[in-house]
């Protein structure tokens, strides 16, 4: 149940309560219908049999018997007995061969089985003749044969109500439940684009679903202001900071000139100047993404040899990696071009290979893979250092994100991998990570290709 769909769920609880006060409905129906047609069936009897003694005379000393008495009305059958028991006229059912007593006035059930009949005396004196009996006789098979035909006809009929029901309720549920189908549909289109300007727009209503979209409504409306908020305090304080911090780099560059300077205060000096660029590099990182958050961040694509950039941005990093005792091994098929930003494209290889390298912990490897596969260019960077846990992994796309083991290094900020996703993604791609810790990580990115071929 777990598995199935709330409309299915709803519709199957439906079908199933229906069904089911159908069924007891039914039940009680034919019980009360069974006694109504039998107390009927006892009625017609009683009358029938009064009625007859006016189609009993007495002419010239002799019984004179009407044709009606021997009709048979409603399948009630007449027949006369005198005051002995013996038949003198009338008719009795084919198969009755009881041997009631008579009892004046009283209702008899005589019978069993398949052969089970209501009879009905009357003593009756016609005139100057002796006293007779009249009794009818009717069939309670006869009758119970006209409930089972009717409770027959509804058990061919139930299975085409319960599936009747069912679609029924299946199309009314869903309709009852469109608007959760449309809560679902925008939640589902912020996941995707991040738009928080979307809303699901019910509009007036009083039950619990339009209650529950208006609320969903008003929250997204606080949820998009705290974001502009964020967005606009991360974009001024990134704005007031980058010049303090250029400041301090430009002092720090004409204080290292002097040579009045002991060592030990240069030493200083560039343990600041490492720091405050730090600090520059983090703020330039920030107004990167804050400016992709507003949509301000300026994407000028044009088609370009990945396969060059691809190799360029490995050649800056071989200096550090040299310096970690890393080798770096380059697989990068030959002209593969594709239409991009170029300093983005650049930007999102470098932060990767640097990742790659800080976090390695050497000596070691990391490979710089590019291909081409089907309608894309696919593109890795693997290392065998340190790995990240699977518990840190998810968040890795967090900014400011630094799990305990994998992002140690203080030079960085945890700002690089936020960027590197938002670069793959502008450009209609897509960036995933694997790794184990312990054994190394792979980061692999794919861009969509635009047009193949060389220059």
């Amino acid at each position: 149940m777990k598995k199935l769909s709330l409309k299915i769920k709803v519709t199957l609880m439906f079908t199933f309560f229906m069904t089911l006060l159908t069924c007891i409905s039914l039940g009680l129906l034919f019980s009360l219908s069974n006694q109504e047609i039998l107390g009927s069936v006892q009625a017609q009897l009683e009358k029938r049999v009064y009625e007859s003694m006016d189609e009993v005379s007495v002419q010239n000393g002799r019984l004179d018997i009407q044709q009606d008495f021997y009709d048979l009305e409603d399948g009630i059958y007449l027949a006369l007995y005198d005051e002995t028991g013996t038949f003198l006229f009338g008719r009795v059912p084919y198969g009755f061969q009881e041997k009631a007593e008579f009892a004046d006035g009283n209702m008899q059930t005589v019978g069993t089985g398949t052969a089970r009949w209501y009879v009905f005396d009357i003593k009756y004196r016609p005139g100057e003749f002796q006293d007779v009996y009249i009794r009818g006789i009717c069939s309670i098979n006869r009758a119970e044969n006209s409930v089972k035909t009717v409770q027959r006809l509804a058990l061919i009929l139930l299975p085409l109500l319960v599936v009747f029901t069912g679609t029924v309720g299946y199309f009314f549920t869903g309709w009852t439940l469109r608007p959760v189908k449309r809560i679902t549909e925008t939640v589902q289109k912020i996941q995707k684009d991040g738009d928080l300007s979307r809303r699901i727009g019910l509009g007036p209503g009083t039950d619990e679903v339009y209650v529950m979209a208006e609320t969903f409504d008003k929250m997204l409306v606080q949820i998009e202001d705290g974001f502009e908020r964020e967005k606009r305090f991360t974009s001024d304080v990134s704005h007031e900071l980058r010049m303090p911090a250029a400041v301090i780099l430009t002092q720090c560059e004409e204080m290292l000139e002097d040579e009045k300077l002991t060592k030990e205060q240069k030493t200083q000096l560039q343990r600041i100047q490492k720091k405050a660029s730090e600090m520059s590099d983090m703020i330039s990182r920030l107004l990167f993404l804050s400016r992709a958050d507003q949509g301000r961040q300026e994407i000028q694509k044009e088609r370009v040899n990945l396969s060059e950039l691809t190799e360029m941005a490995a050649l800056e990093m071989e200096l550090l990696a040299d310096k970690e005792n890393i080798r770096l091994e380059m697989q990068i098929e030959e002209n593969l071009f594709a239409e991009v930003d170029e300093s983005l494209y650049i930007r999102m290889v470098v932060n990767l290979i640097s990742n790659a390298i800080a976090y390695h912990g050497g000596p070691g490897y990391v490979k710089i893979r590019l291909q081409s596969m089907e309608n894309k260019i696919l593109g890795s960077i693997e290392d065998d250092g340190k790995g990240i846990s699977s518990e840190d992994l998810p968040h890795i796309w967090e900014r400011f994100y630094r799990a305990d083991k994998a992002r140690t290094q203080d030079s960085h900020s945890g700002l690089g991998l936020p960027m590197v996703k938002w670069i793959a993604e502008v450009h209609q791609g897509g960036i995933r990570a694997e790794s184990c810790l312990g054994k190394g990580s792979v980061f692999t990115f794919w861009l969509p290709v635009e047009k193949s071929g060389g220059n």
